[in-house]
């Protein structure tokens, strides 16, 4: 019998993924790098609060990283976690 792999540290992090402003906000951080939160409310064009509803998804599956400075929050991309996300170690396992 083949062995069970765990695939509940995924869940958290599909269902983060599963919705285009995270996305956007993701690919934002991409594309700028370390991005203060006052900066992208003008990028993306979101009020502070519906922001920070997404925001903390994001930090909460270990997507995005946050550092404070002061009063403002800035964040960038966990370039290690979407890797892992991205690996050819759980593409594989959905390949013959």
């Amino acid at each position: 019998m083949p062995e069970r792999t765990d695939f509940a540290p995924y869940e958290q992090k599909f269902k983060a993924l599963a919705d285009q402003k995270r996305l956007q906000i993701m690919f934002e951080l991409t594309q700028r790098g370390n991005t203060c939160v006052c900066d992208l409310e003008d990028i993306l064009g979101m009020q502070q609060s519906k922001l920070s509803y997404h925001l903390k998804i994001l930090l909460d599956a270990g997507l995005i990283l946050r550092e404070t400075r002061g009063t403002w929050s800035y964040y960038e991309l966990n370039h290690e976690e979407v890797n892992n996300l991205l690996s050819p170690q759980l593409c594989c396992l959905f390949r013959k």
